[in-house]
């Protein structure tokens, strides 16, 4: 649970937020009025006045930019630059591990062919090991 949730969990909920959340209206990171309560009550004007300031804009732009951004030293998933293990056992094991990933990628990069917006977020080949900022 602790690999999931350090590595392809943490891959699926953040590695997206600028590509979905890097244009404002999409997800603003404070409104300047209470949001509409009810459909059709609201206009471009009201719209315009309920966007957050264009500072904050910035400053929450450049925050999930810099969150989303792959690390300059990343080590993908199942990928162990350390040789922690020589015996047969656990290398069998991490080398079985690494077809798995291969497998899956080559899965997920066959199905996203066919997309229009393809989800690569739990693709092998950019999910890290460890959450690293």
């Amino acid at each position: 649970m602790v690999m999931f949730t350090c590595s392809a969990q943490h891959s699926a909920i953040n590695s997206g937020q600028y590509d979905f959340g890097g244009w404002m209206p999409n997800s603003p990171p404070t409104l300047e009025r209470p949001p509409p309560t009810k459909k059709g009550t609201t206009n471009e004007k009201t719209m315009l006045e309920m966007f957050p300031s264009v500072g904050t804009t910035v400053n929450a732009m450049a925050t999930v930019w810099l969150l989303s951004k792959q690390s300059s030293d990343q080590v993908l998933l199942g990928q162990y630059p350390e040789k922690h293990f020589t015996e047969r056992f656990p290398v069998l094991k991490i080398k079985e591990f690494q077809e798995e990933l291969r497998k899956l990628s080559e899965d997920i990069k066959s199905r996203n062919s066919g997309l229009d917006l393809p989800y690569t977020y739990l693709d092998p080949d950019v999910v890290e090991n460890s959450v690293s900022i």
